[in-house]
Formats: structure tokens, C-alpha cells, sequence
């Protein structure tokens, strides 16, 4: 869709104008739920085009509800992975356990979707593309809401829209900017402040990649353990690549060599430590790390949450991983992502007056981020032991689970009510 400028009509007021930062999950959703209550919706993202493929995710509780209101719980339901199983091994490669998935995560056999990431975000692209202005291999460059500051730094009285220059150069007025651009938001540091003032380090690093499944694999999961290590081979499907994990306790957060160009955001870097830090481990660990040289979609990162007092300031807001990320290990990310943009999408729909929208959308949200967040606080990070008792404590569990039912559903998946959606 290529904007034509506000859209007017004489008995009505003009759109309202939003610029979303992001078109992964929470992006394209937000836009959405905004298009159907009649704003006109740009989305900016620094790709050049929409990425497929990806690593699995999971679509749980309040998150299902979602998708099945915007329409499109039968398109996942068919691009669901299913996986059957999760063996957990020792350090020679022996199985300690074989369950099944949801016996782990916690989640409800039957209703909860695991899809690849790029497929959920190929879904929401659909949805919106003939509706919504998409501005790819752009970004926002600067932010000016032009209006004045408290002595902490945050928006007293913010000007009537916000004017965006971008990368490109070309210039716009909005009347409310969100970023949803990920943990590493690009958006919020000028407008709330470093990431580091956010950040809470979870003690671990962590590689994603693909390689040959040369072990035959099929939608099931691997996963390998020895204290304060694991790696991972997880296969959705019938497919001669596998999706490759590599996780290590690191219990500094390194932020500054994990940001700085010259030091572990280099690839080469990153590769060296990971082959160092995994010297000498058994299974297929060996090959993985040889794979891992050759690998062209390294994603290398450190296992964190953001946490924020505030998720606006002024006519800017954040949703999803920029204002909430959970970390991988509360398999929360995309769940609090749809479940977000939900409802800051039907905060704005029902509140003309952004302040009013934005402290809804905190207010009626917050506390369902919080319960998310806390999962990595109440066991969730046990499926990585650091230290040789903790690992046999998880293992004593894992084997009880042989032998039992499923457990139930996390209260947090399921904490938050949606309200209904007001008609567009």
C-alpha cells in the first residue's frame, strides 16, 4: 500500500496516524488490530524484506485467543510443528529421558501452537499488506516530539505529533510512534535511554543456527547437558536441516562485548569462543561447533529481560520484546508479543487521547507481563543447570515425568483477560 497522505472525510475527524518500528510479530499484529479501528498504519523495517524460516516459537493461553480473533488460528493450526518428543542427554550422549514436550514446557497438548517463527510472521504480513503501508530496508533515524521534559527526562508536555526523519532521509509526522523492533530496540534508546538502564542479564549466551540433520531427526528435540552447558538439535519436520542450539553459563552480562563492532559481535569472534567454551564435549557437540564455521544465519545473544517503569513517554510506546522481552527460557516471547499488541491496539481504539491510551495499555497489562517474567525465577532456567547438583536434581525430575500425565497449563499463559475488541 503506498500512503496517499491523512485520510479525510467531511463528517469525520482525520485518522489517526501510527508508525509502528518492526515488522516481525508484535509489528504487524499491532497494525492490525489499529487498521481494523480505522487508523491509518505505517510499519518501518530495517530489513530489506520480510524474513521466513526461523526457529520454532510458541503460541500459548491468552496468545491462542488472539490468533483466533484476527482470523488466522487455522492457518497456524496447519503450519503446527507437533513435535513428539525431547530426549535429554548426559555428557557421553546416553539418554537420561525421553517426554514428551509439554510435559516441559508446561503448556496444554491439543491447543498450544509451536510454528517457525517466520511463518507466523509470513501469517501477519498477509493479514495486513493490502491495508497497511510497509516501509522495508528503512528505519527511524531520529525522533522529535517537540515538547518539554521533566527533570527525569521524560515527556511533560509533548508536542502534537512526532516527527520522524528517517534513514532515507524522507521526513513524517505521526501522531503516535511505537516501537516494536525487539529486546535490543533501536527505538527506545533515544527516547527512554540506554538498554542497559533495562536490562536484567539471565547468566547465559547463547548461538542459534542451522545445519545438516545428519542424525535423521524428525519433529523432535535433542538436548545435551553437562554443568553450566547444553546443546540442542531440533527438528520440525521431515527436512534434511535441523535448527542447532548452543547455551553456556556466563555470569557476567559482557555487555560491552557483546555491543561492541570490534569485540563479540563479530561473527568470527563469537564462533571462537563458542568452540573454545565447548572444548573437549562429548555427543555430537564436536560436530555441531564444525557446522557452526560454515553456518551463514548465526544468531548470537545473551539470555535477558527487559524490564522497564514505564513502557511509554509522550506520544511514543513500546510492546512486545522492546518494552517486555521474557527471554527464551519463559518460551513467552511471541505469546506476550500478540497478547501486547492486543491490547495496546484496544487501549488506543477505545482512548482518542494517547496519554489516557497508553496508561490503559500499562495498567490492564503489566501485571500478565509480570507473571511471564517471573517464570525464569520459578524453574524455568532448571532445564540448564549450572552446577553438577543442580543438573542431577533436573535429571531425578525429568525421569518422574517419564511416568506421568502432562502437566497442566502455566497460570501465566492464561493470566490475562482480553477485553473485547471495540467495533471499527
Amino acid at each position: 500500500m503506498t500512503s496517499t497522505g491523512l485520510s479525510m472525510n467531511a463528517r469525520t475527524r482525520p485518522k489517526r496516524t501510527v508508525l509502528i518500528s518492526g515488522a516481525s510479530i508484535s509489528g504487524p499484529a499491532l497494525a492490525y488490530w489499529l487498521r481494523r479501528s480505522g487508523f491509518a498504519v505505517t510499519v518501518v523495517e530495517k530489513a530489506g524484506a520480510l524474513r521466513g524460516g526461523g526457529y520454532p516459537i510458541d503460541i500459548r493461553g491468552t496468545a491462542t485467543e488472539v490468533v483466533r480473533r484476527m482470523g488466522i488460528l487455522p492457518r497456524l493450526r496447519d503450519a503446527h510443528i507437533e513435535s513428539r518428543r525431547c530426549t535429554f542427554l548426559d555428557a557421553e550422549g546416553g539418554e537420561v529421558a525421553s517426554v514428551s514436550p509439554h510435559a516441559v514446557a508446561g503448556g496444554v497438548e491439543g491447543q498450544d501452537l509451536e510454528v517457525r517463527r517466520g511463518d507466523l510472521a509470513t501469517i501477519l504480513y498477509a493479514l495486513v499488506r493490502d491495508d497497511v503501508e510497509f516501509l522495508f530496508d528503512d528505519s527511524i533515524d531520529t525522533l522529535d516530539q517537540s515538547g518539554q521534559r521533566d527533570r527525569s527526562g521524560q515527556l511533560d508536555r509533548p508536542g502534537p505529533g512526532v516527527d520522524v526523519t528517517f534513514r532515507s532521509g524522507r521526513q513524517r509526522t505521526f501522531d503516535v510512534v511505537v516501537g516494536a523492533d525487539g529486546m535490543h530496540s533501536h527505538t527506545r534508546a533515544p527516547v527512554f535511554g540506554p538498554e542497559e538502564r533495562f536490562h536484567r542479564y539471565l547468566g547465559y549466551c547463547f548461538a542459534l543456527f542451522t545445519m545438516p540433520n545428519t542424525l535423521g531427526l524428525s519433529r523432535e528435540v535433542m538436548l545435551w547437558n553437562t554443568p553450566g552447558r547444553a546443546a540442542a538439535l531440533y527438528a520440525v519436520g521431515e527436512s534434511d536441516e535441523v535448527h542447532a542450539f548452543l547455551n553456556f553459563h556466563h555470569p557476567e552480562p559482557a555487555f560491552e562485548a557483546l555491543r561492541n563492532p570490534g569485540a563479540l559481535r563479530d561473527p568470527d569472534a563469537q564462533r571462537d569462543l563458542i568452540a573454545t567454551v565447548f572444548a573437549g564435549a562429548g555427543w555430537e557437540v564436536p560436530g555441531m561447533v564444525n557446522a557452526l564455521r560454515d553456518a551463514d544465519d548465526l544468531f548470537f545473544d545473551t539470555a535477558g529481560q527487559i524490564r522497564m517503569p514505564h513502557w511509554s513517554s509522550g506520544r511514543v510506546a513500546l510492546v512486545g520484546d522492546a518494552a517486555y522481552a521474557p527471554s527464551f527460557l519463559t518460551g513467552q516471547g511471541s505469546s506476550l508479543a500478540l497478547a501486547g499488541a492486543y491490547m495496546l491496539a484496544n487501549a488506543l481504539a477505545t482512548n482518542r487521547d494517547h496519554t489516557a491510551a497508553f496508561a490503559a495499555y500499562e495498567r490492564d497489562t503489566r501485571g500478565f507481563v509480570t507473571m511471564n517474567q517471573a517464570l525464569v525465577d520459578n524453574g524455568t532456567a532448571s532445564l540448564f543447570p549450572t552446577t553438577a547438583r543442580a543438573l542431577e536434581r533436573r535429571n531425578t525430575m525429568l525421569r518422574g515425568l517419564v511416568t506421568l500425565p502432562s502437566a497442566p497449563a502455566r497460570p501465566a499463559h492464561s493470566a490475562l483477560t482480553l477485553p473485547d475488541f471495540p467495533p471499527g
